[in-house]
């Protein structure tokens, strides 16, 4: 208990913040308004880091991944795994916002997402969105997409240039340590700042928030539990058949509790591996997908991302349809769960991507935020254990699907004998 307890401690703290704050609001009403620029302080201070944070971050962690190319068709296939199903978990999640709206019936008279003045294109959108037409621009919080291509590309360069980009890999490195530090000392303000704002918005807008929080809750865990069982099953049945669906849910108790007890991918990453060899996968694939998926496999974040941007989008009373706005939303939230899952605290460095692509003002990064805090534990569930099934299907991927069906038919006469 004690050990769970010190797991959850500070998101623990940052919800009771936030519920501190909250009953400061409804007893306060319109008055709690003057705790609101100690919200801000906060606000200000996170999208100061973020810029400098992605980059270093992004180019550091790419920058260091030498002998890619010794993994081979396992690397390829993996991130094909990765992406797969982590377009699965979004579409999932955002037939589930169709069925049932989180943010239904709520509107919160914040500072509205800015309609473009003209009709742009969708080259012209593409193009706008990933790139930048002065090195200068990329130093803008509004150009997210832009600075994390850029971050990639300078990571791949410095990677591929060897022992001559080691300096500046150092450097990198270095760079992203300290701006990890200094997220951390902001973070140590985030209770008083998150308090605050909620204060300051529960005084303005009542229980019409809260309410709607709870049907987060309702939208998030029931379909948490289905991914769960019913999608892991499924993966598990393509990578070796009805053995290997055996034989993965037989060894997923402790993965899955560790994941809930400690609420982090990476302090799953032991137990994981031994779990992923009884499931009957290579020790060589085992070993590349299980640590790499602790930070790039996040079908948990990635359903996260979705609900976040689509509870954003009832809350600012924009229409959830329509092809283009579907695609973009599926991208974000790829980018929240694979790319920003291999940074520290990256939960909040994507929603401060969500807010900048879509336009919502710097204030709803709170509410956005809470979100993260609520939803935390079935979404450590699937980051974590997610990696395991993932592993199966880079297997099958490698070694084909005949291989695997005999390595797994053999752990069963194993256990038999």
């Amino acid at each position: 208990m004690k050990s769970i307890l010190k797991t959850y401690r500070f998101p623990l703290i940052l919800l009771l913040s936030i519920v501190i704050g909250s009953i400061i609001g409804f007893t306060e009403g319109k008055d709690a308004a003057v705790l609101k620029p100690f919200g801000d302080i906060f606000l200000n201070a996170m999208f100061m880091i973020v810029v400098p944070l992605v980059f270093f971050s992004i180019s550091s962690a790419i920058a260091s991944m030498g002998g890619v190319k010794r993994f081979g068709k396992v690397m390829g296939s993996m991130m094909v795994v990765f992406l797969f199903t982590g377009v699965v978990a979004s579409v999932i999640a955002m037939a589930g916002v169709k069925l049932y709206s989180p943010s239904k019936g709520v509107n919160i008279d914040l500072v509205k997402p800015e309609d473009a003045a003209e009709k742009v294109s969708l080259g012209d959108q593409i193009v706008q969105t990933l790139t930048v037409s002065d090195f200068s621009e990329l130093f803008s919080r509004n150009n997210m997409l832009a600075l994390i291509l850029f971050s990639v590309l300078m990571g791949v360069a410095v990677s591929m240039i060897g022992e001559k980009g080691k300096p500046f890999a150092n450097f990198l490195k270095s760079g992203s340590e300290v701006m990890l530090k200094m997220v951390s000392l902001v973070m140590y303000y985030a209770p008083i700042g998150l308090g605050a704002y909620f204060a300051a918005l529960i005084g303005e807008f009542g229980p019409t928030l809260l309410g709607s929080y709870f049907r987060a809750v309702l939208y998030y865990y029931p379909l948490a539990i289905i991914y769960f069982f019913g999608f892991f099953s499924l993966y598990a049945f393509m990578a070796s058949g009805k053995e290997g669906v055996r034989h993965f849910w037989k060894n997923m108790l402790s993965p899955s509790l560790t994941a809930l007890a400690t609420c982090s991918s990476a302090a799953s990453i032991p137990v994981n591996l031994e779990a992923s060899k009884k499931m009957g996968v290579p020790h060589d694939i085992s070993e590349t997908a299980i640590p790499l998926g602790a930070t790039l496999h996040k079908d948990g974040s990635v359903m996260g991302g979705v609900l976040k941007i689509t509870f954003l989008f009832g809350i600012f009373g924009h229409n959830f349809s329509g092809i283009g706005t579907y695609l973009l939303v599926l991208i974000v939230s790829l980018l929240v769960g694979m790319v920003m899952g291999a940074i520290p605290q990256g939960g909040m460095i994507g929603e401060m991507l969500i807010l900048s692509l879509f336009g919502f003002p710097v204030e709803a990064l709170p509410i956005a935020a809470a979100i993260s805090t609520i939803i935390d534990p079935p979404a450590t569930l699937l980051n974590a254990t997610g990696d395991n099934v993932a592993s199966m299907l880079t297997a099958r991927l490698v070694e084909g699907k005949k291989r695997m069906k005999e390595t797994v038919m053999k752990l069963g006469e194993q256990k038999g004998a």
